[in-house]
């Protein structure tokens, strides 16, 4: 009977093993959606342990299968990934208000023009910024910044954009939710009813090892990075090249261009926004701009690509939104929800006479900014704006025009439009979208982007301060600051419902719940042990300091190849075990789970991060492992020597 029941528990062990290598290898061959693999795995778990149970305590505290479907699906419900969702939307509204954007800028402007300071300010800024935000959207700002670094310092981008994503990487590493992977390792402690680490239980070694790594990014990988440069930057860029808009500023009384002056004809308080005529009442002023001094008023008429006009709206929106009545002698206000029964749509004219006045709708709420091109059929070519009453019939707001043929000299409200023009509009998501069935402007799909929200960034900035403060204090466990913070940024309408379920991902959802019944079935089919055993055999003799060593290297490896968080959650059981068995501090091995499952520096798809680098710094495949190997054997050395002290081994 005793053979029976070792015979039957060796077979559910090997099976859990098979379904585990399958699953990696699905993983890895990317072929098959991430969702679907993770979804199947379950099924396949809890299909084999229905037919094949292990009978324990169960769930209701009599004997029953330990690894019955609750038990396998306990996943979704698990406080670690209930906090990597909320995180994830947490990050959403600090993308959506603009605040790392802020920050990021305001880092890079206080480094003025030296070289190795900037760079060294951006990367320690995205490690910083890492250890307590998803690494994910901190990558995504930073690229621009890094981007502009590059054209600044005459610089090739593939030689900045893989270390911003390997310091993101290294951030991860010093908090418990610096990264998905910390909270699984911790989430796994907690199911073997170990001790679960502490808010920043890590954080000396884990800024040893990063601080380590950003010497290496800094000093090392530039030399071994290729230069590498292509087609792409007429893409990814617009701080200095892409094509240009006519836009017109108007100087208001409080603006903080009041007073600037002009110096040898460059408006350097406009950035890299180009100045082509400037309109004081009825006087123009024409190039160049000598001893010009702005005055409330004043209209500036400039060259600007899209991204500065998407800066300059966030510095001073009023300043670009065009004065179509100055321009026009009156403007028709817009009236929500109706359109006059008069206005003459076929000729494209407003008629006469007042209407109540209400809030616009491009100045709050969500806001969007695409481009639309005039067809050659349209019928409001030879039209200028404000005759064409745009704003009042599309509820859009032109804030600049494109035109290739020449150089325009004139107010953005007098240019009388042609086929071929492309407009620079602002609008709500509903209304921009209307413009698919506008016959008069052609909008040019790909170019919906959604604005910052500047008007909430207090909010979000006070959100995610409060998250941080109450983890790290103490105060609420983690999940529970993490999903108040998450309802805090609907509540409080820095996102609404729509862009909050936008932020959480279906890959995180399904393959985390997969990744703990994998570990559970592992765990309870004795398979953790076994390989723990395994791995104590192939180093007998060996002290606990060689151990820990080949063991978070033999991690590392496998992280680069396979999802690391699924790594996280399958070697933390196996790491416990091998440190009972060699009579080590457990926390030595499991924060050694937590390191490695963090360093994907080899190879593209160990990391989101990563993939998100390679286009903008035009990488191949082989680029991550000329510079991600010698970092991973820099951070293996400098683990091995400090992490067995510090935990006194």
């Amino acid at each position: 009977m005793h053979a029976s029941a070792t015979v039957a528990a060796d077979f559910q062990m090997w099976v859990t093993f098979l379904v585990i290598i399958v699953a990696f290898a699905l993983y890895a061959w990317e072929k098959v959606a991430i969702e679907v693999t993770s979804l199947g795995v379950l099924c396949v778990l809890m299909i084999f342990f229905y037919a094949f149970p292990i009978q324990g305590t169960g769930l209701s505290g009599t004997v029953d299968n330990i690894l019955s479907p609750e038990v396998l699906l306990s996943g979704f419900s698990n406080p670690a990934l209930i906090t990597v969702l909320a995180l994830l939307v947490i990050g959403q509204g600090m993308v959506r208000t603009g605040v790392l954007d802020v920050a990021a800028h305001f880092v890079l402007g206080c480094c003025g023009g030296t070289h190795w300071l900037s760079i060294f300010a951006v990367l320690f800024t995205a490690t910083l910024v890492s250890g307590f935000l998803n690494n994910i959207p901190v990558v995504v700002i930073f690229i621009p910044i890094m981007q502009a670094l590059a054209d600044r310092f005459d610089m090739a981008p593939s030689k900045l954009m893989m270390p911003l994503s390997f310091a993101a990487i290294l951030g991860g590493m010093t908090t418990l939710i610096g990264s998905g992977s910390n909270l699984l390792v911790n989430s796994a402690l907690i199911g073997i009813e170990r001790e679960p680490f502490g808010f920043f239980d890590f954080t000396v070694p884990g800024l040893v090892l990063a601080g380590v790594g950003l010497v290496y990014l800094l000093v090392v990988a530039p030399w071994l990075l290729p230069r590498r440069e292509g087609m792409a930057e007429s893409l990814v860029g617009g701080q200095t090249g892409g094509k240009q808009y006519i836009a017109q500023v108007t100087v208001g009384a409080s603006s903080h261009l009041v007073g600037e002056k002009a110096v040898g004809g460059i408006f350097p308080a406009l950035g890299n926004m180009t100045l082509r005529m400037v309109q004081r009442g009825e006087e123009a002023i024409l190039p160049p701009f000598e001893d010009y001094e702005a005055r409330a008023g004043d209209v500036l008429v400039v060259a600007a690509t899209r991204k500065e006009i998407q800066e300059a709206l966030a510095r001073d929106a009023e300043g670009l939104y065009p004065d179509l009545e100055s321009a026009s002698g009156g403007v028709v206000p817009y009236t929500a929800g109706h359109k006059p029964a008069e206005m003459d749509e076929s000729e494209g004219n407003l008629p006469d006479g007042d209407l109540d006045d209400s809030p616009t709708p491009w100045h709050g709420g969500e806001r969007v900014l695409a481009e639309a091109m005039i067809p050659p059929a349209s019928r409001i070519i030879g039209q200028t704006l404000p005759q064409v009453g745009f704003r009042f019939k599309t509820h859009c707001i032109v804030l600049g025009v494109q035109r290739r043929s020449r150089m325009i000299r004139t107010r953005m409200t007098e240019i009388r439009l042609q086929a071929g023009d492309v407009l620079l509009v602002q609008g709500s998501p509903v209304d921009v979208q209307a413009l698919r069935t506008n016959q008069d402007v052609l909008l040019i799909e790909w170019s919906a982007a959604e604005l910052p929200a500047h008007h909430h960034a207090k909010r979000a900035a006070t959100v995610l301060l409060g998250v941080v403060l109450a983890a790290a204090t103490g105060l609420v466990p983690i999940v529970i600051a993490g999903l108040t913070g998450a309802a805090a940024m609907v509540g409080l309408g820095v996102l609404n419902i729509r862009q909050a379920f936008r932020a959480v991902d279906t890959k995180i959802l399904t393959m985390i719940p997969a990744a703990l019944a994998m570990g559970a079935a592992m765990h309870a089919t004795g398979g953790a042990h076994f390989v723990a055993s395994a791995v104590m055999g192939l180093f007998q003799g060996a002290g606990p300091w060689a151990v820990l060593s080949i063991f978070f290297i033999t991690m590392v490896v496998l992280t680069n190849v396979i999802s690391s968080k699924a790594m996280a959650v399958l070697f933390t059981p196996i790491a416990v075990d091998l440190a009972i068995s060699i009579n080590a501090p457990v926390e030595a091995f499991a924060v050694a789970v937590v390191f490695a499952a963090n360093c994907s520096f080899a190879s593209p798809i160990g990391y989101q991060t990563n993939l998100l680098v390679m286009a903008p710094g035009h990488y191949r495949f082989t680029d991550f492992a000329r510079a991600g190997v010698p970092l991973i054997l820099l951070i293996w050395a400098v683990f091995s020597l400090f992490v067995p002290w510090w935990y006194g081994m």
